[in-house]
């Protein structure tokens, strides 16, 4: 029997996480956390029946003690509450989906409190990379990739050897808005941006799939995860979303992981590594499929994409500046207070107000995260 504590259990990631689990006898809750949503939140306590649950707003926490007195479990919030659930003694592995640089803390926790890692919050890396991925080693607990793309490569990766590798490369959708340029991305709407053609997201992550943001992210993310350098890191699009990602190595040969566009693949890989088990999705039909097509993503007109790359050579606490700067951003637009396109020009505007610290510590980190959103807030 695997326990699991869930960060984020009633986003995307989270509710998928949870059918696996309610596929899988030999898988078990130990924690759920989760923002704000009570009432789903409340369904998971009662199918899954974990010991603990967070939900981070104190108000709602009051709410959800009285909506669950009668089971044996404990209720917590706020960060403090999050990392409890992180940490939590039963569980062998901590699944981190939640969204944003509120990941950082309980994932050190866990990491520090030896429980295995699958990652789906990119975040975490982006920011941390340089912090986590030495701990990690420390205390001998392994990093499982969440993330389709980090997942494709790592699974890539197996049975090969790292110094081998030439190059990885990242695969992307190209978003709802791929082929456009900008003059014709001036008055798309919030309800377009959120129509992503192939993958079922939260709001910001399909948000950031639309200006290419994301991709970005996930090369930062993919630097520290695999140990390679920004030079050995190419992107392309690929529209079909059948090719995850590829690693190319030392002789020309290249690996790739290919399937449907499903998240419950990567998350049972991560779950159950090195081991597969059956999973009932739909197969590639390659006869049917006819063609597979790639292009090269446009900076130009996606210019959130090419500053990530900008961000990630740069280092220090640039790529939180970045992260940090889109976020809120991202926020500001599904609220329709900006356009679209003022999504990459504020985080443009916080990267070059930022003095750069070379190597940050947690508290310089989140110092950084607040001055990029300051920098959001005075440039709107």
């Amino acid at each position: 029997m695997k326990y699991i504590s869930i960060l984020g259990s009633t986003g995307s990631i989270g509710t998928q996480a949870l059918e696996i689990v309610r596929e899988n006898r030999d898988l078990k809750v130990a924690a759920l956390a989760a923002g704000s949503n009570t009432e789903l939140l409340e369904r998971q306590i009662r199918e899954f029946r974990p010991e603990l649950v967070c939900i981070f707003d104190e108000s709602k926490a009051a709410g959800l003690r009285l909506a669950v007195k009668d089971l044996d479990v404990k209720v917590v919030s706020g960060m403090e509450g999050l990392i409890e659930a992180a940490v939590i003694p039963k569980a062998e592995m901590v699944l981190t989906a939640v969204v944003g640089m509120i990941g950082i803390r309980p994932t050190i926790a866990a990491i520090q409190a030896g429980k295995d890692i699958a990652l789906a919050n990119k975040e975490t890396l982006v920011t941390a990379g340089h912090i986590i991925l030495p701990l990690a080693e420390e205390r001998q607990v392994r990093i499982l990739p969440v993330d389709s793309e980090h997942s494709a490569i790592f699974q890539s990766l197996q049975g090969n050897k790292r110094e081998q590798v030439e190059k990885i490369i990242l695969t992307a959708s190209g978003g709802p808005f791929r082929g456009r340029k900008r003059e014709d991305l001036k008055d798309v709407t919030v309800q377009e941006a959120l129509n992503h053609p192939n993958w079922s997201m939260g709001k910001k992550i399909t948000i950031d799939s639309a200006t290419l943001v994301n991709k970005g992210l996930e090369v930062i993310e993919a630097r520290w995860l695999f140990d390679v350098d920004f030079d050995k890191i190419d992107v392309v699009v690929q529209p079909q979303s059948l090719i995850h990602s590829m690693v190319q190595y030392v002789d020309g040969g290249i690996m790739a992981q290919l399937g449907t566009p499903d998240m419950k693949l990567p998350i049972q890989y991560a779950f159950y590594f090195p081991d597969r088990k059956t999973l009932n999705t739909e197969r590639v039909d390659f006869a049917k499929l006819g063609s597979i097509s790639f292009e090269t993503p446009d900076g130009d007109t996606f210019r959130g994409f090419r500053l990530a790359y900008q961000a990630g050579r740069a280092g220090g606490s640039m790529p939180t500046v970045f992260n940090a700067a889109n976020e809120r951003a991202v926020s500001e637009f599904l609220k329709g207070n900006i356009r679209f396109l003022e999504i990459a020009e504020l985080i443009e505007y916080a990267m070059q107000k930022h003095k750069k610290v070379e190597n940050p510590d947690l508290n310089e980190i989140l110092k950084a995260e607040q001055e990029a959103y300051e920098s959001v807030r005075e440039r709107m």
